[in-house]
């Protein structure tokens, strides 16, 4: 079946009109693991990168804090043998058992030391325009590429650090087949898993955080829900406006455009460091597909789906297995007057 947003439980402008011209499109990326191509949009998958254009480098600094080193050769064995224990397994997976198994260490691999220089940054998202209705590229760009580097920076940030490129596909000739990788990921989290994407455009409205006090107080009241016969499930009751935030407000997951999920902290106003013009949220990165308080979210296809906690399944809220610090988003922005301005990140 295919992932698609079920309908809103509660036409939230019927119930607060004032709310409709607060309302933005966002586009869920719905990403599920597969083995996607250049051609295709993906998290972590392949990038339509030219043979003769120099791969992105982070000069660091990088320094360690409390990580956990992997080397990527050794994080993918595990994850394969995870995904293929108590089961039969195919041509293709033994072949990169074999693969893996080869270039690993016997038993662990030593400690990797320290990067203080240049680390080869990883695939982090490609986005056709084609696919991702919200996805505004320049002109003469119908493709976004972001790649990451997989280790934080502090104390600036705690997050791995970003880099964006927008590019013409009808412009690359000769694809790169074999770009340079880090020898280590600081954390697993930040070696994402191969995903293709099933794109779809949804109505978002602000986090409460963003409403102003009279619209957060209509809200709060259960009055309110019920003079618009829309009242919600009686758990709603001791606080209506958690009903809002948690199945009408932000769509939760990996998205492009859209409202902010703000929560963590309170809404902090982002400007282009190059032109000081107000910017627009571009891309969630999200550790999560959805959560226990907005289940309501999750998709047509992923619905019955259930989250295990045993360490050999595969999370079906994770499908990228992108994990930011304890469990939250990491948000790009870009400057809607040019849009190849510096981007600002954000952690919720």
């Amino acid at each position: 079946m295919p992932r698609t947003t079920p309908p809103r439980p509660v036409d939230v402008t019927a119930v607060v009109p004032r709310l409709a011209p607060l309302a933005r499109t966002t586009t869920r990326l719905h990403p599920y693991p597969g083995s996607p191509s250049v051609r295709d949009s993906s998290i972590g998958g392949p990038l339509l990168w030219p043979t003769a254009e120099p791969w992105p480098h982070c000069d660091g600094p990088h320094e360690r804090g409390f990580a956990v080193d992997m080397s990527l050769v050794d994080l993918r064995l595990e994850r394969l043998r995870a995904a293929v224990r108590g089961r039969n397994r195919t041509r293709r997976e033994q072949k990169a058992l074999g693969r893996l198994e080869s270039r690993a260490y016997p038993l662990t691999s030593p400690p990797v030391a320290p990067h203080h220089g240049s680390v080869a940054m990883l695939p982090l998202a490609q986005l056709y325009a084609r696919d991702v209705p919200d996805l505004r590229a320049p002109e003469g760009a119908d493709l976004l590429q972001v790649l990451w580097c997989p280790f934080d920076h502090p104390p600036d940030t705690f997050m791995p650090r970003t880099a964006l490129v927008w590019r013409s596909s009808a412009a690359v000739t000769g694809v790169r087949t074999e770009p340079p990788e880090p020898a280590a990921v600081q954390y697993p989290g930040y070696l994402p898993e191969p995903c293709l994407l099933e794109p779809e455009q949804v109505t978002e409205y602000p986090n409460p955080l963003e409403l102003d006090k009279d619209l957060q107080e209509l809200l709060g009241r259960w009055s309110t829900w019920e003079a618009a016969g829309a009242a919600p499930d009686s758990s709603y009751e001791p606080a209506p406006e958690e009903f809002y935030l948690d199945q009408l407000s932000v769509a939760p997951g990996w998205k492009v455009g859209g409202w902010a999920p703000w929560g963590p902290t309170d809404p902090v106003p982002r400007f282009c460091p190059t032109c000081d013009t107000g910017m627009d949220p571009l891309l969630t990165i999200a550790t999560f597909e959805w959560d226990g308080s907005d289940r309501g979210w999750v998709p047509h296809g992923d619905r019955a789906a259930v989250p295990s906690d045993h360490p050999d399944c595969h999370d079906p809220r994770m499908p990228t297995a992108v994990q930011i610090a304890s469990g939250y988003r990491q948000q790009l922005y870009i400057c809607p007057a040019d849009p190849e301005h510096p981007h600002t990140e954000l952690m919720q």
